[in-house]
């Protein structure tokens, strides 16, 4: 019995110490060190408009206004729900993720043609074969924040006719707001649709 209580004593002594270095010092050193080095982004990346929080620079949203650039399809619609939908019994909070449709599957192929189809609709200068193909492809997580470049390009004519900016101011926001490839060297060059949004709403109010 005295053994066995000696082995248990070791047990428990160990199994507080885990806890506590788990799941108590080492989580708070690393929130230490990133609020110190890394502050914006430790906390979010949000975005502030006259002191108010309107999204993160990480996660993307759905813009529906025809004036403002669209993002990527999402399979959870980037999270935007109406009250009334908050209440059916099928929606389980905020999510991510993706429907994972395997290239054959009959479903991802009438998705995407309905995609296609509302593009077009939405951006009817623009030709079924000039689509990139990112705009409507939904990403792994259902929440990217980014296009790639050509994605914004072919959004110009529609924006231009529904704001009245020239294309050439356009042409110049995406720029701006166009992020480079890591090092120079690693991914793609993209742009992030919320940045690009608030530009060309200040550029609306000028």
């Amino acid at each position: 019995m005295k053994k066995y209580l000696k082995s248990f004593k070791k047990a428990l002594i160990v199994s507080l110490a885990m806890f506590f270095i788990c799941g108590f010092a080492y989580p708070m050193v690393l929130t230490g060190i990133a609020q110190v080095i890394f502050p914006d982004q430790a906390n979010g990346s949000l975005v502030e408009v006259d002191n108010k929080v309107i999204g993160s620079e990480l996660v993307g949203q759905d813009f529906t206004d025809e004036r403002l650039f669209h993002c990527r399809p999402s399979a959870y619609d980037y999270n935007t729900y109406t009250k009334e939908e908050a209440k059916n019994d099928e929606y389980t909070g905020p999510a991510s993720g993706s429907n994972n449709y395997a290239p054959s599957n009959p479903e991802l192929e009438k998705r995407i043609n309905e995609d296609i189809e509302k593009f077009l609709e939405e951006n009817p200068t623009i030709s079924k074969d000039d689509i990139p193909s990112d705009i409507i492809t939904a990403s792994g997580s259902g929440l990217d924040p980014h296009i790639s470049v050509d994605a914004a390009n072919v959004q110009i004519d529609r924006v231009a006719n529904n704001t009245g900016i020239s294309k050439k101011k356009i042409l110049n926001l995406i720029k701006e707001n166009t992020e480079e490839k890591f090092l120079g060297i690693f991914g793609e060059e993209k742009v992030n649709v919320l940045k690009l949004n608030l530009s060309l709403i200040k550029e609306l109010k000028k």
